[in-house]
């Protein structure tokens, strides 16, 4: 059985990935070895999933996979982006910054003929392993920004993403119908196909 740390300290995203993770596989937290997390001065998704795996499998000389994600806006110039997770904490949690991108979003749309609500979710996961390199892998999936937050099932931005092709939240989808199909679960399939770790 390999041990596999999952390099996270967000909760929903452990989950998802331990669930997409082989049963063969053990998973551990940075919770439980109590480690804290690097800081993210990448500027891209993938440079800061990059550095948080070299950063776990470093503190722990075990193989390490670490996400970084977040939501782009289209109109809002792909922000919130790599600083999705800041922003949740600069508006006092992440049910405020859902409230304050749909109040961005409607602004920018005011009086526009045809409204501009895409979006996408990105992810970049990043396996370590500490007798290796690194191996990474993008998953994007495109949608569009919700009228209200809709649903508390999901995480994060979850309740205000319509995924193309749906016609309801990733927060009012059950969890395994989402973990199977979202930005994570497209970057991991990836991710397989590269190396025969996972």
């Amino acid at each position: 059985m390999k041990k596999i740390l999952i390099g996270t300290h967000n909760k929903g995203k452990f989950k998802e990935i331990s669930f997409l993770l082989s049963k063969k596989n053990k998973k551990l937290s940075p919770f439980k070895l109590k480690l804290p997390s690097p800081k993210e001065t990448g500027r891209t998704f993938l440079e800061n999933s990059k550095l948080k795996a070299r950063f776990f499998s470093k503190k722990t000389g075990m193989i390490s996979i670490s996400d970084d994600s977040g939501l782009a806006v289209s109109c809002l110039s792909n922000k919130p982006g790599i600083y999705s997770a800041r922003w949740a904490k600069r508006y006092g949690g992440f049910k405020n910054a859902m409230k304050k991108i749909i109040e961005l979003v409607n602004t920018k749309n005011k009086k526009k003929t045809f409204e501009n609500r895409n979006a996408e979710f990105i992810c970049s996961l990043t396996l370590k392993d500490p007798k290796g390199g690194f191996v990474s892998a993008i998953g994007k999936i495109k949608g569009k920004i919700s009228k209200k937050i809709l649903g508390n099932k999901g995480f994060g931005y979850d309740s205000i993403f319509v995924p193309k092709g749906k016609s309801i939240t990733f927060g009012q989808m059950s969890k395994r119908k989402k973990i199977l199909m979202d930005h994570r679960y497209l970057a991991f399939q990836k991710l397989k196909k590269k190396t025969n770790i996972l």
